[in-house]
């Protein structure tokens, strides 16, 4: 089950790429679904069944894959947008930058010391590429909506790690996770919310606008 466990974080590795190289907001909200869905199937693949992991994986499945993502369209179809149409950064080089990122990932996890069950995983690699590409969405994008699916990825890079840990903490890994996307979640829908409601659009770059009287 191991090899299909990697293959599955190389999809992971591939949502990541789509995310960066596409400027259509749903499609960016689907992708982060499906990888979603992808991170709720891991445990069963590299853990021993247990009613936990079912718990877990249904959770995960339910959070990251169908409710976080109806409320990101929801989102969008209410702001009526469709489009990142000007990010911070051009989509090649922000591709570019991840394809160095994921390079990196894997170079360095290389000369990490890990426990010998661990070694022949994917998972730091994904790990950390993850976490790359959620910070280079959320750095690089103007759109508050296309910051929150950073977001979304960079927490996706943090559950992939906490997966390792999870015979260890079998239970506060996942619920740490998974209260911390939630939080993160509502908090930016809140700054979404604001951010259009002061300025007619969901630019955050139109903060820079607000001065003190």
């Amino acid at each position: 089950m191991i090899s299909l466990a990697d293959q599955f974080l190389v999809l992971v590795l591939l949502i990541n790429f789509i995310s960066l190289g596409t400027s259509r907001l749903i499609f960016s909200i689907r992708a982060v679904a499906v990888q979603g869905v992808i991170l709720g199937i891991l445990p069963g693949l590299i853990h021993s069944f247990s009613w936990h992991v079912l718990a877990i994986t249904i959770v995960i499945i339910a959070v990251k894959g169908v409710v976080i993502p109806q409320l990101l369209g929801r989102a969008v179809r209410t702001a009526e947008i469709k489009r990142e149409v000007e990010p911070f950064l051009g989509y090649v080089p922000t591709l570019l930058l991840g394809a160095v990122f994921t390079a990196f990932s894997f170079g360095f996890a290389g000369s990490l010391p890990m426990l010998p069950e661990h070694q022949n995983y994917i998972f730091v690699p994904a790990s950390i590429a993850t976490l790359m590409t959620g910070f280079l969405v959320l750095t690089t994008r103007r759109k508050a909506i296309s910051q929150v699916i950073g977001y979304l990825i960079l927490e996706n890079g943090i559950f992939i790690f906490g997966l390792l840990l999870a015979e260890a903490m079998p239970v506060m890994v996942e619920a740490g996770a998974l209260l911390d996307l939630l939080v993160g979640t509502f908090v930016m829908g809140i700054v979404i919310n604001q951010i259009s409601r002061e300025f007619s659009s969901l630019d955050t770059s139109l903060l820079t606008s607000l001065k003190e009287e």
